[in-house]
């Protein structure tokens, strides 16, 4: 997710396939098959990358202090996220080192040094430096756009109501759930900007009706292919049982925007069709892992480069 609030997969026809099956409120009832195109690791150009957040001293992944009350408050409004993506680690406020590495890694192996990781941390003072120190984004779509994200993450904090997101106007990625799959996939989104010119019209246009799901495709099909080149197969079946679901509820919404008084059944069509081509991927993949022995088959196995 892209935040305005909070606002290559190596089978890229798998998405194709769930839009084009939920946006005509059709269960799927099989997947497509799989791509073997290598993962591009990416370099980002000296321009798209600001210094003064390269530059910033700290650390690039920074934890909020444990909180029994707030996380306990946060973990309920989750319940909803729990349910819909049928997994009890979405939003509950416990993110271990196994999803902290897991993102680490990535942006590292991106060249995203410029990006702050926050883990169910609250800093709308720090956003607010970053926002401004962002030289990657005109001003107009900063101090619009931008600020109206910021403002928004400031009153309705993830750290009590969730929502793990990727803001590209500060160059930030909040996370509230622990899973790997849905980390990445967030580095995934400041991935992808990174390559672009107009950052600011570029995150404008994510507002557009339906154009979520191209942005969201390009974050998971990134996940999953990073995943694969790294032989972290776990996490790989994992991804298509989560970030498959999780893309349902953009074409749910999407489609259900279309139909006059249809949008709850659509929505609730796109989130179902979503796990059932999730899990049909992954039992499709798991096969062929099967049939071709991997070692690195634990989560968190060392790269391969």
């Amino acid at each position: 997710m892209i935040g305005f609030r909070r606002s290559a997969h190596h089978s890229r026809g798998g998405l194709r396939f769930l839009a084009i099956l939920c946006l005509s409120a059709c269960l799927p009832g099989a997947t497509a098959g799989c791509a073997t195109a290598p993962y591009r690791y990416g370099t980002v150009r000296e321009d798209a990358r600001p210094v003064a957040l390269r530059s910033e001293s700290g650390p690039q992944v920074v934890r909020g202090k444990p909180h029994a009350v707030l996380d306990g408050v946060g973990w309920v409004f989750g319940i909803p996220s729990k349910i819909t993506m049928w997994n009890s680690r979405m939003e509950n406020h416990r993110i271990s080192p196994e999803t902290e590495n897991a993102v680490s890694e990535y942006l590292a192996s991106n060249d995203l040094d410029h990006v702050k990781v926050r883990l169910n941390q609250y800093d709308p003072c720090d956003d607010w430096r970053r926002l401004v120190a962002n030289k990657s984004v005109g001003w107009g779509w900063k101090y619009s756009l931008g600020t109206l994200s910021w403002v928004g993450e400031t009153l309705l904090p993830g750290r009590v109501f969730g929502g793990d997101h990727y803001n590209p106007f500060t160059e930030t990625i909040h996370l509230y759930s622990d899973i790997p799959a849905v980390a990445v996939h967030e580095g995934g989104h400041a991935k992808d900007f990174a390559t672009r010119y107009y950052k600011g019209t570029y995150a404008a246009g994510y507002l557009l009706p339906i154009a979520p799901l191209y942005y969201e495709a390009v974050a998971t099909n990134d996940a999953v292919s990073y995943f694969r080149a790294e032989g972290r197969q776990a996490d790989e079946l994992e991804a298509y049982r989560v970030l498959y679901p999780a893309y349902g509820t953009y074409v749910g919404n999407a489609a259900g925007n279309l139909v006059a008084g249809g949008g709850f059944p659509i929505y609730v069509a796109g989130v179902i069709g979503g796990h059932i081509t999730g899990r049909m991927q992954a039992r499709q993949v798991e096969r062929e892992f099967a049939t071709q022995p991997n070692p690195e088959t634990v989560r968190g196995a060392p790269a391969k480069k």
